[in-house]
Parts: structure tokens; sequence; C-alpha cells
């Protein structure tokens, strides 16, 4: 499994414990990761602090010219908040655990230049799959519907 991925369901399993949503993310520069975080949504009683939120908040600042060589690694596809993150700080690459659960918009991430992997891991769905199952209505609260 990848490396970076691996320590991205570190932060999603964490934030399952705490009672949170499982998605987790990394953010990676030159090969080594200077943020991390995850869905605290339910813990901080915020509207904004998805996974990529918070990893891109705990990374405190960065010039453009890092995001741009940034690689920002997630558990679930981004939603339309963490693409706009993305876009506005001009991250070139995300890489996502899986997009079975949920989609973000990554057609039109890749339409503006994003290079988008998708490494359809077995581990993010099941965690998914099993907290959709769990608590459908935290959820459906979570993406906005």
């Amino acid at each position: 499994m990848d490396e970076f991925l691996s320590v991205a369901i570190e932060e999603a399993k964490i934030g399952l414990d705490e009672g949170g949503i499982p998605i987790g993310s990394v953010l990676v520069m030159d090969n080594k990761i200077v943020a991390r975080g995850h869905n605290k949504r339910v813990q901080k009683g915020s509207s904004v602090l998805h996974a990529e939120m918070d990893c891109l908040e705990n990374g405190g600042r960065f010039k453009a010219s890092e995001y741009q060589q940034a690689t920002l690694y997630s558990t679930l596809s981004p939603c339309d908040m963490c693409s706009g993150a993305v876009l506005l700080y001009g991250i070139s690459k995300i890489v996502i655990g899986e997009n079975h659960t949920f989609k973000g918009p990554e057609e039109y991430l890749k339409s503006r230049g994003v290079n988008i992997i998708n490494l359809d891991n077995e581990v993010c769905k099941n965690l998914m799959e099993q907290f959709i199952a769990d608590k459908p209505l935290l959820w459906n609260e979570d993406i906005g519907e």
C-alpha cells in the first residue's frame, strides 16, 4: 500500500475513534509529509473541517510555489469545498483512496489541470461503507444532503 495513503488511513481511523467521520488526509512536499488531518466536523462542531481542510490548516502557510509542487492525499474523493481549496492554492496532484462511496468534482479538477490518481483502496472503501451504513444521517449532513 502507498505509504502516504497509509498515514491518511491512520488519520481517518483517529477521526472514527473520536466519534467523527472516517476521512483522513496528508499533504506531501518533496516526498515528505508536511501536514496531516482528519474530518473534525463532529468533534469541533465545525461546518468546514473536512479532512483536507483540517490537513491544510494544520500545515500552516506555504508559498504558492510549494503548493504547486505538493500532492494532497485523501482517503475519499474531495468535495466541492475541498476541491476549491486545491484550486485556490494551486495544488497540482491529488491521490484519493476511493471514489466509490462519494465522488467529488474530479472531472472539473482535471479540466483545471489537477492530476488525480484513484488508488481504489479496499480499506478506504470499507471504512466509508461501514460508516455510511451505521450513521447515514451524519454522513448526509457531511456532504450537504
